[in-house]
């Protein structure tokens, strides 16, 4: 019984970060483009500031929780199919992805910003926008083998 709990929490962290990057790419970009350069990025700094907070937390709640289904409702990889191997290996390059971008572009931005340097901050923030152009389609396949592989022949 625990594991579709399990399940849905894992799909919920799924969601709201590749929900997240969808609209950050598709709505949010494009609104904020007619804005002054300081005024753009201080909107980016607050909602990327919040919306790395809920990255950090569908992280983990992602590793936790499909590496429990592994090992808890398949008894490890063995018993797993090609679907879950793709899953975890794109999974896991979006985690590092994430990761290498929060520890270097963000945290340039957030200095550069800081200390009243426009330029070099939206030149950060192209590097984050990089990164969220190559995990948003790797988010997206993600999601797609994840509630379809079920029904692949192998």
């Amino acid at each position: 019984m625990m594991i579709p709990v399990i399940l849905a929490l894992h799909t919920m962290a799924a969601i709201a970060w590749v929900g997240g990057m969808f609209f950050v790419i598709a709505a949010l970009r494009p609104a904020l483009l007619p804005l002054p350069l300081p005024e753009r990025l201080g909107v980016w700094r607050r909602a990327l500031e919040r919306f790395f907070a809920w990255v950090w937390i569908s992280v983990i709640v992602l590793l936790v929780s499909g590496y429990a289904v592994v090992f808890f409702g398949y008894q490890g990889f063995a018993s797993v199919g090609l679907h879950i191997h793709i899953m975890q290996l794109t999974g896991l390059i979006m985690v590092l992805l994430f990761v290498l971008m929060w520890a270097m572009p963000w945290q340039d931005f957030r200095h550069a910003l800081d200390a009243g340097h426009f330029e070099d901050a939206a030149k950060s923030l192209k590097r984050i926008g990089l990164v969220a152009s190559i995990n948003l389609p790797l988010g997206l396949f993600t999601s797609v083998i994840g509630a379809t592989g079920s029904f692949w022949t192998y």
